[in-house]
């Protein structure tokens, strides 16, 4: 089933209810939604654009967004997100590989024309609100017929390669994370409220999916992104919100709230719950999460290949201080989500026993088709149905999953993934710049920074002004080193491999410089 009967059954049910909210003001009813989405459906098939077909949403946060996404599958197209911290490059790379037809963009992000597009459209200009206009009985448009492996959402993860991978993950698999959301993390009613601070190209825009299927309220803040005190203000407006947040946000949150004086039962009146993930919680700072706002927590896991359906850390659990081993638990990522299995494996996919570290794989109806014409990482992902995640970690008695480290050198940094080889290979095209390797370093408020060591071709060709500008002119700002340090060689094995190991123990070693 198309997820865009999720939309139309609830124009059915509540057409004048106030569906999605542009700050505190109301954008759009339930009725005015499906009305706007199943109109630009209608002129998308107008225009030409097949089932299968890609569109490509390369935006901030706005209320259009939801319009756009459920058009798309409305029209049996699916939708290519694009987090809006990339430079154009990368995503002119990302058109290149995705093909999409017609791109919906905001001025903010692209400022000009994206090459490889067959039409793009600015989301808050006239050519949109034409396109979005109802059409007379638009909702009697039916909805194009998809089957469950029909693909919905293609995302764009960094690869090891340096080059991004497109994920391909279907209407089934979105209907799973949805209906999962209930049971797992948190129980959604008709007059809860989600609010989308973090990027609604990721995480956050996908739980969407479960507050519609409860015919709940859609708030994009009006800054677009994560103001603590506006979140406090849209809270006490709207009532108690829902969102989702890399843990980097909810220290924002309970910096802010803590600042303020605000205790529990203050928190209370503005959140009903946090769901966070996407980079590791220390334990003190949950913790204090919870000393500081109350029970609003719920953490989960997983990945773009199985869209936030891995494991997850409920409320109860991170509540139950009487348990002996609480402190264990909260140290953990939660057991395994209701459809989904899980194990730790060795190299040769042997299950591991309880408290034994290995490779964390998942099985279930969350877990992606493949990798979009790229049958040699599908091929290593999925192994007898198995997704093979790159994460270690071990299992207890109990089922609570435990991550240690990551089988590939990825970065997460403020909940966003960075891979080494790609920031290499763009410093490696830096005036002289003779060797370069890239690690993570542990970091208090980003959970891991990138820290690049580069061996100049002479100890004067470059400094780090003139990195850090080559870096910003080739690639998102996020993605750039935060440290530079320069060093006469880099440490490798016989087999001339970079020790990225001796780098890291390099680095306990080695002042932090300021910037």
């Amino acid at each position: 089933m198309s997820l865009a009967h999720l939309l139309l059954r609830h124009a059915r049910l509540s057409p004048d209810k106030d569906a999605i909210f542009h700050g505190s003001q109301a954008h759009a009813s339930y009725g005015t939604w499906a009305a706007r989405s199943a109109s630009l459906a209608s002129r998308l098939i107008e225009a030409g654009l097949q089932p299968g077909e890609r569109v490509l949403i390369f935006m901030g946060n706005h209320p259009r967004y939801l319009e756009i996404l459920w058009a798309a599958w409305w029209a049996g197209l699916a939708v290519v997100p694009v987090n809006a911290k990339l430079h154009p490059r990368e995503v002119e790379w990302i058109i290149g590989n995705a093909e999409p037809a017609w791109g919906f963009v905001s001025a903010d992000v692209a400022p000009g024309p994206l090459a490889g597009l067959a039409r793009q459209i600015e989301v808050d200009s006239p050519e949109m609100d034409a396109l979005l206009a109802p059409l007379p009985d638009a909702l009697a448009q039916p909805v194009l017929p998809r089957v469950p492996g029909d693909l919905a959402w293609l995302f764009y993860t960094s690869g090891t390669t340096g080059r991004p991978k497109g994920v391909m993950i279907t209407h089934r698999n979105l209907m799973t994370m949805g209906l999962t959301y209930f049971v797992d993390v948190d129980p959604v009613a008709a007059h809860d409220t989600i609010v989308y601070a973090a990027p609604m190209s990721h995480g956050a825009g996908l739980y969407a999916i479960p507050h519609l299927m409860a015919g709940a309220r859609h708030v994009v803040p009006a800054s677009g992104g994560v103001d603590p005190a506006e979140l406090q203000t849209l809270g006490r407006a709207l009532g108690p919100l829902s969102t989702f947040a890399a843990p980097t946000i909810v220290k924002r949150l309970v910096d802010h709230a803590e600042q303020a004086g605000l205790g529990p039962a203050d928190a209370a009146a503005v959140w009903k719950t946090i769901v966070y993930g996407g980079a590791p919680m220390y334990v003190a700072d949950i913790q204090r999460a919870l000393r500081v706002m109350g029970p609003r927590f719920v953490q989960i896991y997983g990945q773009g290949e199985t869209p936030m359906v891995a494991t997850a850390l409920a409320r109860a659990h991170l509540t139950d201080t009487a348990h002996p081993r609480h402190l264990e638990r909260l140290a953990s990522v939660g057991v395994a989500q209701t459809p989904v299995q899980l194990r730790v494996a060795d190299g040769q996919g042997r299950e591991l026993p309880a408290g034994e570290v290995g490779e964390v794989l998942v099985r279930g109806d969350s877990v992606m088709a493949g990798y979009w014409r790229n049958p040699q990482a599908t091929a290593a992902a999925l192994h007898d149905g198995w997704l093979v995640t790159g994460d270690m970690g071990s299992l207890d008695a109990d089922g609570f999953l435990t991550l240690k480290d990551r089988s590939k050198d990825l970065i997460i940094s403020g909940g966003s993934n960075i891979y080494p080889r790609e920031v290499e290979e763009v410093l490696l095209t830096a005036a002289g710049v003779a060797e370069v390797a890239v690690v993570g370093a542990p970091d208090a408020e980003w959970g891991e920074v990138v820290v690049a060591f580069v061996v100049p071709l002479r100890p004067d060709a470059t400094t780090n002004l003139a990195l850090d500008e080559h870096c910003l002119a080739q690639m998102a700002r996020f993605k750039r080193p935060k440290r530079y340090l320069f060093v006469a060689e880099l440490p490798k094995n016989n087999y001339g491999k970079v020790l990225k190991t001796a780098l890291r123990e390099q680095l306990n070693e080695t002042p932090k410089p300021q910037r």
